[in-house]
């Protein structure tokens, strides 16, 4: 279920006359508030060590709990993509980034309470400060590094990750890899 149809009611004047506009918004015929549904922010990394194998990670929450994931998450508001690329290995990894190169973007919908959440997900090849003492926390369960020939796009659990992790492989691109030298 599209969350749009949760809002039945004006945010701005509290009407019940709160109507679909067009695909991607609606509008009260009371007071002409509109509101737009536009996609949330996320990020994912990719991180390579020196023998050239993909961190991975295993989801600890639903959606898709247990399955394989990268790290990353939703950017918070008054952040950019890069600081909560940083925040966000902090908090899953216990690991500071020391390099953050942008590589594409994908759309997705994410389920959450039951309502599909439409996303763009931003991919970025990361490089850790250190790789040897990755402690999994927040809600990753499990990380380990997988040899890129053993990775398989469809252990990830979300559709966009899965598209993500299949392109990386394929293009094989020169993300930075292991610790500093």
């Amino acid at each position: 279920m599209h969350f749009s149809v949760l809002f039945t009611h004006c945010p701005a004047c509290g009407s019940v006359r709160f109507i679909q506009n067009n695909e991607k918004s609606k509008r009260c015929e009371s007071c002409g508030f509109v509101f737009y549904m536009n996609a949330s922010a996320a990020v994912a990394a990719f991180i390579v060590n020196s023998q050239g194998e993909l961190l991975v990670c295993v989801r600890g929450k639903n959606p898709a709990k247990g399955t394989w994931d990268l790290p990353g998450g939703f950017v918070d508001d008054n952040e950019t993509a890069e600081e909560a690329m940083c925040r966000e290995i902090e908090e899953e990894l216990r690991a500071q980034v020391v390099e953050a190169k942008y590589l594409f973007s994908l759309p997705n919908k994410y389920e959450y309470s039951g309502l599909q959440i439409p996303t763009l997900d931003m991919f970025f090849a990361c490089k850790l400060e250190d790789i040897s003492n990755l402690q999994p926390s927040d809600d990753v369960a499990d990380c380990f590094f997988v040899p890129m020939d053993e990775v398989n796009p469809e252990l990830f659990g979300l559709e966009s990750i899965k598209k993500a992790v299949g392109m990386f492989i394929n293009k094989n691109p020169q993300a930075p890899k292991g610790e500093l030298d």
